[in-house]
């Protein structure tokens, strides 16, 4: 990455040279003469006994044509030239296990060990009871905060602490890339997705602001958010997903080493879902990190959690031609070009869930293209989920071909459609209704029952592509106090992310007009009502109330109301196409029936 930060410069070291004081020919000149230097000083310091040849000619392998890995590592982490000499002490014992026996000799050991605080010190040339020497190894040094090396035995005295190297570390020095085992679990992919907002954190990151914050509104992916950032940046990410931690594992743990496995690829680091509630500790430790760490999550930032003032912005939903846009990009990766209608944006997926459902509908189709329906079916796959322990979902299969009702009835039904195809365009595009302005749609269908109210909730959602999530008021009306809301709230919230229709039976059961307050369960039953008025404006969806009884909804619901359809008993005529209708040609009927009777 090249974005405005300060980084330390490496440390020369001498070039490494034979017993016979010619120069050695090795892959990675840097590296081979610091561990040649190392052999050097420690022979020194055991009395000249058990000087190793340093040189591994065929085993350390130089990033970059000349350029070194030992030098692109201090730059990174911004270790200083102390620093890099302290680092090949435990180094020279990970790639020659003689070097352990030397460690073990100035110890006073039989075994081959790690090095202790005090000989790393030593050999470097510093007094172990310096305090600018031992703040080298204390915790919040770039060596040991990094997850470079780390320190054991930490109940004995400083100077008799082990110092070890990671693995990772010592991988990557040797020009391996693979990623780090503890973060392997975790790790996704990012998918870029234009949004609004991106360009400014791009520039914070490339004016040196390396501690981020995106706060994830629904419906919107903070991954694809900094993706996009980074991209513009030119600047490769690297993306954990805390939702696959595995159980045990540290999230602090997780997080040095993720910050370590994304400074070693020069990459941005991209972590999240966070709950700052839960690891306020873990967060805390990133205030200062060595390559820029993108934070996501859904909350608003407390400035209480870290020392440092991360750059915070908000992650917007993708707009419906961008996420054609990921459909389409997608899908050319599987190696389709397919053509794409509009309709198949209304989908109102994150870009991983378009990735996973563009994968799946390939699958689907044997790994052909595949077509609209089937790309509209594995879209609505992702409905799947908590939601339906709470409703009763519904693959809508009826047309408007099965619907009977007069002209005024059927504009109704087809205008709750146009606005909600249209509603992005309308209130997100072009700002009609202003900023605040409900971003979902509510209709009431009101009148006697048998008249079509459901099947037409279910025209709609077939029409829409999406799926019919009937409320069972038996899950949802509670005796208890509170716990009515509560079930409510788990309903809105799995709803706003699934592409689906809430369809309210009986809505006056729940949405009924508020009384006076004669004792504490018709301030209960108020509540309720005024909790309701709330929550359907903040409803990012469609929700269709029903009720044989319109006299008896709240005024303040009619205020909120989008579509108001007035479903009657039919008239001659349609009671004439209904019959029809439900007699089809292909069903055997005598030659008496009259239709007309």
């Amino acid at each position: 990455m090249s974005p405005a930060r300060t980084q330390a410069s490496a440390t020369a070291v001498p070039e490494p040279r034979t017993d016979e004081g010619a120069p050695a020919v090795v892959a990675d000149p840097v590296l081979g003469g610091a561990i040649s230097a190392l052999a050097s000083r420690l022979g020194d310091m055991s009395s000249g006994g058990g000087v190793v040849d340093a040189v591994l000619t065929d085993r350390l392998v130089p990033a970059g044509g000349a350029e070194s890995r030992l030098h692109g590592l201090a730059a990174s982490f911004g270790l200083e030239p102390d620093d890099l000499e302290i680092l090949v002490v435990p180094l020279a014992a990970a790639l020659d296990t003689r070097f352990g026996q030397i460690y073990a000799g100035l110890l006073g050991t039989a075994e081959g060990c790690w090095p202790t605080i005090g000989i790393a010190l030593r050999a470097c040339g510093l007094d172990p009871s310096a305090p600018m020497a031992r703040a080298r190894l204390a915790p919040g040094s770039p060596l040991i905060r990094s997850g470079l090396l780390s320190v054991a035995d930490v109940d004995r005295p400083f100077p008799q602490r082990s110092l070890s190297i990671a693995d990772r570390v010592v991988a990557h020095l040797l020009g391996d890339d693979s990623v780090d085992p503890a973060v392997a679990p975790v790790v996704a992919p990012l998918v870029r997705a234009t949004v609004a907002g991106a360009d400014a954190l791009a520039t914070a990151i490339a004016g040196g602001l390396w501690l981020c914050w995106v706060r994830e509104l629904p419906r919107a992916s903070g991954f694809a958010f900094a993706a996009e950032a980074l991209g513009q940046l030119n600047a490769p990410g690297f993306a954990v997903d805390l939702r696959h931690l595995p159980a045990g594992a540290g999230l602090a743990d997780v997080l040095t080493a993720a910050v370590r496995e994304a400074t070693l690829r020069g990459a941005g680091l991209v972590i999240g879902p966070i709950d700052l509630a839960r690891d306020r500790i873990a967060v805390a430790g990133l205030d200062d990190p060595p390559c820029p760490v993108v934070l996501v999550g859904p909350e608003h930032w407390n400035p209480q959690l870290s020392s440092a003032v991360p750059f915070v912005v908000e992650a917007t939903e993708p707009t419906a031609v961008n996420r054609l846009r990921v459909w389409q990009e997608v899908l050319s990766r599987l190696g389709h070009d397919i053509a794409l209608e509009l309709d198949l944006a209304t989908y109102r997926l994150t870009p991983e869930q378009i990735v996973v459902a563009a994968a799946s509908a390939v699958v689907q189709a044997g790994g052909e293209a595949p077509d609209t329906l089937a790309l509209a079916a594995a879209a609505r796959s992702h409905n799947a989920g908590r939601l339906e322990r709470l409703v009763r979902r519904v693959t809508p299969i009826a047309s408007f071909d099965q619907l009977v009702l007069g002209d005024a009835q059927m504009r109704d039904i087809r205008e709750v459609i146009n606005r909600y195809r249209t509603l992005e365009l309308v209130r997100g595009t072009w700002g009609v209704g202003g900023a605040h302005s409900s971003r979902g749609v509510t209709c009431l269908f009101y009148g006697p029952s048998g008249t079509g109210k459901t099947l037409s909730a279910e025209v709609i959602a077939h029409e829409l592509g999406v799926d019919l999530f009937v409320i069972d008021l038996s899950q949802v009306v509670d005796k208890y106090i509170g716990e009515t809301e509560k079930n409510l709230e788990r309903i809105f919230s799995e709803a706003e992310n699934v592409n689906g229709l809430l369809f309210f039976d009986e809505a006056d059961a729940l949405f009924g007009k508020r009384s006076e307050v004669k004792d504490a369960h018709d301030r209960h039953a108020n509540v309720e009502v005024a909790y309701l008025l709330q929550r359907m404006e903040r409803f990012e969806g469609v929700a269709v109330l029903a009720t044989n009884l319109q006299a008896h909804i709240d005024e303040a619901f009619s205020r909120r109301l989008d579509v108001v359809c007035d479903f009657r008993n039919p008239d001659e005529d349609e009671r004439r196409r209904l019959w029809q209708l439900h007699l089809p040609p292909t069903l055997p009927q005598a030659d008496d029936i009259d239709i007309d009777l």
